[in-house]
């Protein structure tokens, strides 16, 4: 029995060590990039001034970027690797203002509406789109904007109608959305312990 099995080994093997390299060769050529250590470096910066003042951090993402918003903000509100007071940050993903605006507004509505309920002068909106084309995300930026937010977007694919639109942004390497949304989350993440540094939460 086990014997029929080896041929699909070797092939599920194959594909994953495929991935892997994939991976590591995206992860490669973000790191080459001599602006990207300055850019997470900026953002971070950024936030910790936010959060130093009494502002909040909003964040939005469609698919897999709005479960990354969601962990990005948890990790805020709750705790990532040590304990230390927690920093406001909330992912506009609740169901009932999901649904209910889409439904009166169109879908396309969905973030631009919540940043204009939360959002207020002194924040900062990071936007998450694969493509940096995502209709939705484009008008919460706008709304970001016109309410003297301060905008980040993480990017892909060239960053799309968003690229040059927000006051920072990182565009990550990468052809499909799977390697874009890695690297999101690796930026995420650091931008977590950075700003637990420079607030002086980290254990030293």
């Amino acid at each position: 029995m086990y014997a029929l099995l080896l041929p699909g080994v070797r092939v599920y093997a194959f594909a994953m060590l495929e991935s892997l390299k994939s991976a590591q060769r995206t992860l490669d050529e973000f790191c080459t990039d001599s602006q990207s250590s300055a850019r997470i470096s900026g953002l971070a910066g950024l936030l910790a001034a936010c959060f130093r003042a009494g502002g909040k951090v909003l964040i939005c993402g469609n698919g897999g970027s709005l479960a990354d918003a969601v962990h990005f903000a948890e990790e805020l509100t709750g705790r990532f690797r040590d304990d230390r007071p927690a920093l406001p940050a909330i992912a506009i993903a609740e169901p009932g203002h999901i649904t209910c605006t889409a439904n009166d507004y169109g879908f396309e509505r969905i973030f631009s509406r919540a940043v204009e309920a939360l959002g207020r002068e002194g924040d900062v909106l990071i936007a998450l789109s694969t493509s940096g084309n995502s209709a939705n995300i484009v008008l919460a930026v706008e709304a970001a904007r016109s309410r003297k937010m301060a905008t980040v977007a993480l990017l892909g694919r060239g960053g799309g109608r968003l690229k040059g639109v927000c006051d920072l942004e990182i565009i990550a390497p990468g052809s499909t959305a799977d390697r874009i949304q890695e690297i999101h989350m690796l930026v995420l993440h650091i931008l977590v312990e950075l700003v637990e540094i420079e607030l002086g939460y980290a254990r030293q």
